[in-house]
């Protein structure tokens, strides 16, 4: 799966802030808060955390972003949480993921669509990983496919999405590309996050774990899991260049998971401007840029109607490749 990147010009990006910051005159947020739909440890945690703390070190906010963890439902408990409850709360922003994308597509969050919230802006795209633990015996993407061909049964995949999100499609585009007939039979076990997904992994409850490049790094530096194919069209920069892709080992997938935030849908238009001018502000920046570099992020750089629009076509996509493997019909 390819993604497309809209890149604004100079002129266009600043002339937008400025209208931002006007659209925005006349909001604070008195309680900032961020629910992150999943346990601590995983990407939503990350996004979370870091944008929350970004904002409040280089001054875009005067008060602490409180983060709350609200698991369940691949992210669906938190959904319904701020559509039903919270959809007129101006504090409010929620992280979420091509696995936010990839539910809403395949109509996994009941009687709930994308146009029921407000979405606000990313802040980079986080390529897909598969990993097994650090003492396995397994080195390459193919070696672990083989054995899923030729053995089903024999390898459990761990991931922090539900059966048929995003984790659990990254796999299967990796089976369906090493000619794995029937993908249907690779065992997904789904848990809430990535954090617990590789708890489950390192207790050897698994043999591999489907996720995101920010989300393994700590367990990586740590000496807990190894990285053995990035699911992205060439090698990473800087530190990741050592991890391989999927594709220099013959497995023709790609996955990157887009990171930003939507916020409720009777969020104010004051409030919203606001939000997207602090996320699109803390995105330019450079210690932004920074963290995007140590956690192997790529530049992707959308915000307000243009993030809306990015999200509605990432919907579709998904619903189409979904069909194409059996997830939903």
């Amino acid at each position: 799966m390819t993604m497309t990147t809209p890149r604004l010009t100079l002129a266009a990006a600043v002339l937008g802030l400025s209208a931002l910051s006007a659209g925005a005159q006349g909001f604070t947020p008195e309680n900032p808060e961020c629910i992150a739909p999943a346990n601590p440890g995983g990407g939503w945690d990350f996004t979370c955390r870091q944008v929350g703390k970004q904002l409040q070190d280089l001054g875009l906010l005067d008060q602490t972003v409180q983060v709350v963890n609200l698991a369940g439902g691949g992210g669906g408990v938190a959904y319904a949480e701020v559509v039903n409850k919270r959809n007129d709360d101006n504090d409010l922003i929620v992280a979420a993921s091509s696995a936010t994308s990839t539910r809403l597509a395949q109509g996994a969050f009941p009687g709930n669509t994308m146009d029921q919230v407000r979405w606000l802006a990313s802040v980079g795209a986080d390529y897909g990983v598969i990993a097994v633990a650090a003492d396995s015996e397994i080195e390459t993407l193919p070696q672990l496919l083989d054995i899923m061909k030729n053995d089903p049964r024999a390898i459990s995949v761990a991931g922090g999405s539900a059966v048929g999100g995003w984790d659990h499609l990254k796999v299967l585009i990796a089976a369906d590309a090493y000619g794995i007939e029937d993908v249907r039979t690779v065992k997904y076990i789904a848990f809430d996050g990535g954090g617990e997904a590789v708890t489950q992994l390192l207790a050897g409850s698994v043999q591999a774990f489907t996720g995101d490049i920010s989300e393994a790094k700590g367990f990586v530096d740590s000496g807990d899991i190894k990285v053995i194919a990035v699911l992205a069209p060439e090698r990473l920069e800087g530190e990741f260049s050592k991890f391989p892709t999927a594709r220099e080992q013959g497995v023709e997938a790609v996955g990157a998971n887009w990171r930003g935030f939507y916020a409720p849908g009777g969020m104010s238009d004051a409030a919203y401007d606001y939000w997207v001018d602090k996320i699109a502000t803390l995105y330019a920046s450079d210690e932004w840029k920074a963290t995007m570099e140590a956690n192997g992020i790529a530049p992707l750089d959308l915000q307000g109607a243009e993030f809306q629009a990015f999200v509605a076509d990432s919907v579709n996509q998904i619903q189409t490749i979904s069909k194409e493997i059996g997830i939903i019909r």
